[in-house]
């Protein structure tokens, strides 16, 4: 089958011929029907052979949606032929959090070895990918998987922060979004789909400020220097309630704390290695900053949901399973409009 790897550290992603996986005890195989390309990808794909912790080669891609096509022995709760997301974070299943369905803040998974798929177990770009237990698919349920796909990590990521602070997003408050690109555009749909919040998008991006606007940002800035003004006076001068940074990168980062305001929250979500300084007098009195990973099993039970009710829809832009280094150049260069996603079948 053809799989998308990262084969050498330092290298870029190919595309290459490996065997179909065959299912043990327990474990499912899918035919995949999409996969989502990510920025994350990167970050894995820029370390260093010492700080790699598993080996390569590494089949990428930890959004995934397929079909069922074979089952291991003592499967239960999926059938061959199911249309189904891969719920990516994977714990131990034993401990309480993975009790409670919330895989992604599993304290034993580091310890034991146990590795996300893409991000250290083999991932969702190829044309079949092997899952460690069916609790860790869901049914789409009719959704596009083309479409619904990047629910699982560009849906689920924003709205486990978001849910996580509802009670204080109160009808009337504004919220900054840095960054509308996969994770961004999303979060301002799930915004105005569960908060009556005004919303104000900042990006670099003239495009991705247009589509700031398409999803339904109030307002739109460009994320430089003069950023911090433009938000200041949208508020009043006294900053936004809470802050959703998706960029991660120093400059973001950075920002995201000049447009806090009092006793507001700081969402550090994008992974581009900038630091916010904590302490009193580096940010406002009451300030929280949060530094989420993905989210709940149930919480993507909830996200797919609201795929299906109209509410929240990935923008994407499609490649074939074999134009994967194009797609990772598009993104790298941030010329992708939304999400990219790999089709097995195209």
């Amino acid at each position: 089958m053809k799989a998308v790897q990262y084969r050498t550290v330092g290298g870029a992603p190919e595309v290459v011929d490996v065997p179909v996986p065959v299912p043990g005890p327990g474990q499912v195989l899918l035919a995949m029907t999409a996969a989502g390309v990510c920025h994350s990808d990167f970050v894995v794909m820029g370390r260093t052979a010492a700080e790699l912790r598993f080996p390569l080669p590494l089949t990428l891609g930890h959004e995934g949606a397929g079909i069922v096509a074979q089952t291991g022995a003592g499967v239960t709760g999926v059938t061959e032929g199911e249309a189904v997301a891969v719920y990516g974070a994977w714990g131990c299943g034993r401990c309480g959090p993975c009790a409670q369905g919330r895989e992604n803040y599993c304290p034993h998974a580091a310890l034991r070895g146990i590795f996300s798929p893409g991000l250290g177990a083999p991932g969702a770009m190829a044309e079949y990918m092997l899952i460690d237990d069916a609790r860790h698919l869901l049914p789409l349920g009719g959704l596009d998987p083309v479409r619904a796909v990047s629910l699982t990590d560009a849906g689920l990521t924003p709205y486990h922060v978001i849910k996580a602070l509802l009670p204080g997003l109160l009808p009337g408050a504004t919220v900054a979004v840095i960054g509308v690109g996969g994770l961004g555009h999303v979060a301002i749909q799930l915004l105005r789909a569960l908060t009556a919040c005004r919303i104000i998008a900042l990006d670099v991006s003239a495009e991705k400020r247009e589509l700031g606007v398409e999803v339904g940002a109030h307002a739109v800035f460009r994320s430089d220097a003069s950023a911090v003004d433009a938000v200041r006076e949208q508020t009043g001068g006294l900053g936004v309630r809470a802050v959703f940074d998706f960029a991660g990168t120093p400059a973001s980062v950075a920002l995201a704390g000049a447009v806090a305001a009092i006793d507001a929250d700081i969402c550090l979500v994008g992974i581009g290695g900038g630091s916010l300084p904590v302490g009193f007098g580096r940010l406002p009195l009451g300030v929280r900053v949060h530094v989420p990973y993905w989210g709940s099993r149930a919480e993507l039970a909830e996200v797919l949901e609201l795929g299906r009710s109209g509410a929240v829809e990935v923008r994407v832009e499609t490649f074939a399973l074999t134009e994967a280094p194009k797609a990772y150049e598009r993104l790298h260069r941030g010329g992708v409009r939304g999400r990219a996603v790999l089709l097995p079948d195209a």
